[in-house]
């Protein structure tokens, strides 16, 4: 028995060494623009995922569901998140697109987290994935104006919309090419 604990314990050192030579001479892949396997995308959703139900204190949205906290989400949303996370008229950001992990894209997918999550994630950032801690820019008050919005984006209210700007307009389709009396083309 002895034999077996010792010889478990030197097969997790070597692959404990083993992985951390391959980290040290650079043969794990970090490069952004390659998509993670799914193993490595399971073992981080779900860490991040059991960091922020441990973390995020279970506190409740002290803001009023109200038209004009709504609409001062959309505003900071509009001024801090969209360029990653998209717009009703854009909601596949391009910038967004970047990232990997994925950029959730909140006008495809809302949110599904708690309030409190959503909070706590604006307020402490997710390391290596590209998203900030933005609780030393944005006031607690801030903070939960977006999380409120976040709540609400798949039914705002008409000022929210008009704060993330009009839908842009279809671009016209081409003209048809012409002949020319020579039988050139214009």
């Amino acid at each position: 028995m002895r034999g077996f604990i010792l010889g478990i314990l030197c097969t997790l050192i070597v692959l404990a060494a083993g992985g951390w030579w391959c980290l040290q001479q650079g043969y794990i892949d970090f490069a952004a623009d390659h998509k993670p396997s799914s193993t490595e995308e399971k073992i981080a959703m779900n860490a991040v995922d059991a960091w922020t139900e441990r973390r995020a204190p279970d506190t409740k949205d002290p803001l009023a569901p109200t038209e004009a906290n709504i609409a001062a989400g959309a505003q900071l949303y509009l001024d801090h998140c969209a360029g990653c996370h998209g717009v009703p008229s854009n909601p596949d950001s391009p910038f967004g697109r970047s990232f990997n992990p994925p950029v959730p894209e909140f006008f495809k997918d809302a949110p599904d987290m708690s309030e409190s999550q959503n909070f706590y994630i604006i307020q402490h950032g997710v390391r290596w994935t590209g998203m900030p801690a933005w609780g030393q820019t944005l006031s607690d008050t801030q903070t939960w104006e977006i999380v409120r919005f976040l709540g609400n984006v798949e039914k705002l209210p008409p000022a929210a919309p008009k704060v993330l700007g009009p839908q842009p307009a279809k671009a016209p389709a081409p003209a048809p090419m012409q002949m020319t009396p020579g039988g050139g083309m214009h």
